[in-house]
């Protein structure tokens, strides 16, 4: 609870004994004092709610974020992992294909 929220709420109650101890003197400047603090309470309490609001969604977002770059970043190394073994699967085709070329061509030749 940060402290907009716990001052929020003890404005409030301040505000309503206020409010009530100008109601029972007949004191309305002190009553409607108490009620100016009611509401400024209740302001400063929303507030801090939508602090925590705000940051639940940051965490929230933060989070989604770390998995979603991880997960960017294992599919980048899956994919360049792959890519790797083809070319290195390409590389041995050729370099089989072209020794094979050459060994019957050396057969042809020799005879």
């Amino acid at each position: 609870m940060n402290t907009e929220k716990v001052e929020g709420k003890f404005d409030q109650v301040a505000g309503k004994i206020k409010q009530s101890v100008g109601e029972a003197v007949g004191n309305q400047k002190l009553a409607n004092s108490g009620v100016a603090d009611q509401v400024k309470g209740a302001a400063k309490e929303t507030w801090g709610n939508a602090k925590d609001a705000a940051a639940v969604a940051s965490d929230d977002a933060r989070a989604h974020t770390d998995v979603g770059t991880e997960d960017y970043k294992e599919r980048a190394e899956d994919t360049a992992h792959n890519t790797r073994e083809k070319i290195a699967a390409t590389a041995q085709h050729v370099k089989d294909s072209v020794n094979e070329k050459l060994d019957n061509f050396k057969r042809e030749h020799r005879s």
